[in-house]
């Protein structure tokens, strides 16, 4: 299927003349109609493999028959933060408006996030709506409060697993399901086995892995000492830089302390309103302000033009989290720098993860890292001795325990198990 001129037009506008290999690999098994999982870096262009579809799909959906009032959406697109729905929701907006004013018929999308009165959205939905970028919070009110029906959505984006459940009961026809990640931890694994059908998995590159274009840089700085080290780090590259904190009061005394300092700081967190984080995104990106902190809910999938730094000023719990961080710089094949700080306050294994993540990227071990004692490693080095390489549960050669085949099959079993009872007795494929 060869796209519209206006939206290759505004492809062009925007510099993309060639695909990326997600891009590439990801549009044709959309556009067969598959449930896909998709996993590729971060800044690799994940947003147009579901949006260029998804407008397709809706432009067809609307020459053939025009949607009326109260009817739709045909497509959805299910966010993690309003933020990057918003940010969704604009790039939606950059192709449908050419296709309107190259005489296609109009597509009406809503933007359906907290933050926002919700008597605004009910208006859209009652004109009847073809696409929808929600956060699930405000996708459930509207689903319980009945303004919104799912009944003729065919095409659904997920960006992760948290609250989707609920939604999903809203689905009463068959869809096509797509789920896009930089990284692809377990318990999205097995939510993809649950909501997807026989998805076909384009992964690009190691799911997990880190950026390659991002210079990783970790330093030991004892707790007390952060604050004051964190203001000379900035310093390592021009602005923008982006500093992420794990909780929402270490966020307000850093920007507050920067602010101190002559900074030219914003900060975003779950807990401050809708006007500020608005506010502080825009100024951050439109170059007002030089320093965005924030916590995790800027992470995933935000887009900022030219950062070429990240400051992990803590440590993530989740090496996920922190793949997801650090890919806010080194974006479309532009290089970045990501400095984490670390100390005695993180756990073993979660310095452990970063230490392999390092490894495979081939960055600069620390000293403090290097030290560490994997016992992993230590297996490694018996089995290697002894010429013999069996997996530690099933005894079998030729693979370890997290390979290993008879332990995947039960994981697979508990699944299936669950599935049947979280979807009732006809199975998955009953309740489409």
């Amino acid at each position: 299927m060869r796209f519209l001129e206006p939206v290759l037009k505004t492809l062009k506008a925007k510099g993309i003349v060639h695909p990326t290999p997600i891009q590439e690999q990801g549009l044709p098994v959309i556009l067969s109609g598959r449930d896909m999982i998709g996993i590729a870096f971060t800044g690799s262009g994940k947003t147009l493999v579901f949006v260029l579809p998804l407008i397709i799909m809706a432009l067809q959906e609307e020459i053939m028959m025009p949607i009326a009032a109260k009817e739709g959406p045909f497509g959805l697109i299910i966010c993690p933060s309003r933020e990057l729905a918003k940010q969704t929701y604009e790039v939606v907006e950059q192709f449908l408006i050419p296709l309107k004013e190259a005489g296609y018929p109009e597509l009406r999308p809503l933007l359906c996030i907290g933050g926002v009165d919700m008597r605004t959205q009910f208006d859209i939905v009652k004109k009847g709506v073809h696409i929808v970028v929600a956060t699930p919070g405000r996708l459930k009110d509207m689903l319980a409060k009945k303004k919104m029906n799912l009944d003729n959505c065919r095409l659904v984006d997920l960006g992760f697993e948290d609250d989707i459940r609920e939604v999903f009961d809203h689905f009463t026809a068959q869809r096509q399901t797509l789920l896009f990640s930089a990284t692809m931890p377990t318990k999205i694994q097995n939510f993809a086995q649950s909501a997807l059908v026989k998805p076909v998995t384009v992964n690009v590159g190691r799911a997990g892995a880190a950026n390659l274009d991002v210079i990783q840089e970790v330093e030991y700085v004892k707790q007390e000492a952060k604050v004051v080290y964190l203001l000379a780090c900035p310093q390592k590259t021009r602005p923008p830089v982006l500093i992420f904190c794990e909780n929402k009061a270490d966020v307000d005394d850093i920007h507050e302390y920067l602010l101190l300092k002559g900074v030219e700081a914003v900060a975003i967190h779950g807990g401050k309103d809708q006007e500020d984080r608005e506010y502080a995104i825009a100024s951050f990106k439109a170059g007002k302000k030089d320093v965005l902190v924030a916590t995790d809910v800027a992470s995933k999938g935000l887009d900022f033009p030219g950062i070429q730094h990240v400051i992990n000023y803590d440590m993530p719990a989740e090496i996920e989290n922190y793949v997801h961080r650090i890919g806010r710089t080194g974006r479309c094949g532009k290089t970045g720098i990501a400095t984490t700080f670390i100390n005695k306050n993180q756990s073993e294994t979660t310095l452990l993860d970063l230490k392999h993540l390092l490894q495979e990227a081939k960055q600069r071990i620390p000293p403090v890292l290097a030290d560490l004692n994997d016992p992993m490693e230590d297996v490694d080095a018996i089995t290697n001795a002894s010429g013999v390489k069996g997996c530690a549960y099933c005894g079998g050669l030729g693979h370890r325990i997290i390979n290993c085949p008879k332990l995947a099959q039960q994981k697979n079993s508990a699944i299936a198990s669950s599935r049947r009872d979280y979807f009732g007795s006809g199975g998955y494929r009953g309740e489409i």
